[in-house]
This record gives structure tokens, sequence and C-alpha cells, in this order.
């Protein structure tokens, strides 16, 4: 009867059947007595969407941004200790050597060797041209005295010679016993060539022609050029004359 009552004075509110977790109202309603009959007895059960756990940290804030999820950490991020390896003890085997081919240590020595012959002409030249800047200085110059049987000269009063080389033209000067009146002016040969200008230019008095009186011989580098001493003044020769060796 109790029952029936309940029913009788209950006021029926129509409900969608996903609010009595999918059963019908009547259902639902039977359902509901009989949980309430029972509460003494069994005690009321959570359901399980509702069971709460508990957790030795707080869970970390999380933003959302639309698809995207930001976790905010409250303590630095953990640091993994680096596993630290030992190098084992090897002995360290030899290194077997690598050959050289003989070409390139022929080439290398050919190389060397060009290098150090360049560099030695080099220096050579530039000691015979310094050993003649001393010697004769620019424009180079040369002066001898020597009797020759001009102008009455003799030993105590000889004649003076310059010989020079001026931009590559050899210049013969005499004076005769010394005297600057009848200085005399012997034109050589131009030279030709590169570097020539600075080509020392001597003199040498030698009888080659057999008469009893020192003819000049012109020396320049490896050339030797000879003028015949003739009525009181030098004079090239002429052709097929003959003269000694000189």
């Amino acid at each position: 009867m109790r029952q029936q009552e309940q029913i009788a004075n209950h006021t029926y509110v129509v409900k969608r059947s996903s609010v009595n977790n999918g059963l019908p109202y009547r259902q639902q309603q039977l359902y509901e007595q009989e949980t309430e009959e029972y509460e003494d007895v069994l005690p009321s059960l959570m359901p399980r969407s509702a069971i709460r756990y508990t957790t030795t940290q707080e869970a970390e804030p999380v933003i959302r941004s639309g698809n995207r999820h930001y976790v905010i950490h409250n303590s630095p991020p953990q640091v993994r200790a680096k596993r630290t390896t030992q190098p084992q003890d090897t002995e360290d085997e030899p290194r077997p050597r690598r050959r050289t081919h003989w070409s390139l240590v022929f080439g290398i020595g050919m190389f060397v060797m060009l290098a150090l012959w360049i560099l030695g002409n080099i220096a050579v030249n530039w000691w015979n041209v310094t050993q003649d800047d001393w010697h004769y200085g620019r424009p180079r110059t040369f002066q001898i005295d020597a009797v020759v049987q001009h102008n009455h000269d003799s030993s105590s009063s000889p004649s003076h010679f310059i010989a020079m080389n001026f931009r590559s033209h050899i210049e013969i000067i005499e004076f005769p016993a010394g005297d600057t009146l009848k200085a005399k002016i012997y034109p050589v040969a131009p030279l030709y060539g590169d570097s020539q200008s600075l080509t020392a230019v001597t003199l040498m008095f030698k009888d080659i022609s057999g008469d009893g009186k020192p003819d000049m011989i012109i020396m320049v580098s490896n050339t030797h050029i000879a003028y015949i001493n003739d009525n009181g003044q030098f004079r090239p020769l002429k052709p097929g004359e003959q003269v000694s060796q000189y």
C-alpha cells in the first residue's frame, strides 16, 4: 500500500532517457525506490566518474590555447646524468709507414736545384757588380800611367790615361807626359746589350807590332781591342795588319 501511495502522490515529470542512465522513466522510478529502501543497510556507492585519487604532488597547471596545451612546471627539469665511459687501456699499435713515390722526391730535388742555381747566379752577379762599384765607381773609370814615347814622356813624367765607360760608350783620354793642354781622346766602338754601362774597361800597354814602342790594348770583359802606337798617337789596327798575340 505504501508503494502505491507514493506512486499516487508523486508528480510525474517526463525526462529524457539519457538523464535516467538510459532507463525508461518508469523503471527509473522503481530503481530509485528500491535504492531508498536499502540505504540503511548498504553504504551508497559513488559513480566511477566521481572517484578521487590522492596524489603526492599537485597537478601542474595547464594553459590551453586552441589545440595547444602549455604545461607550467613548478620545478626545474631533471637533468639526466651522462654516462662516463673510461677508455680502455689499449697498446698503441705502430702505424704503417707511407711510401713516397720516387718521382715526387726527384721532382722536389730538381725544383730545389733550379732554385739554388737561380739564386746563386743572382748572388754572383750582385757580388761582381758590387766589387766593380768599389774599384771603378759609376760611371766605370780606370786610370793608369805609362811611358809610351809621346811628348817626351819619361818615368818621372809619364803619360796619364783615363778609360771610361760612359752610358755604354768607351772613351780613352790621354795626357801626353801629363800635359792636359795636349790631351787626346780615342773613341772606341759602343757596347751593346743589357747592363753594359756597368762593364769595367781597363788598359794594358805592350809592344805587339815589333817596332819597340808600346801599343795600347783595351780590355772590355773578355774582349781585347788593340791600338797601334804610330806617330805620337794610337790608331786602330788596319785590315790585314799582322801583330803578335796579345
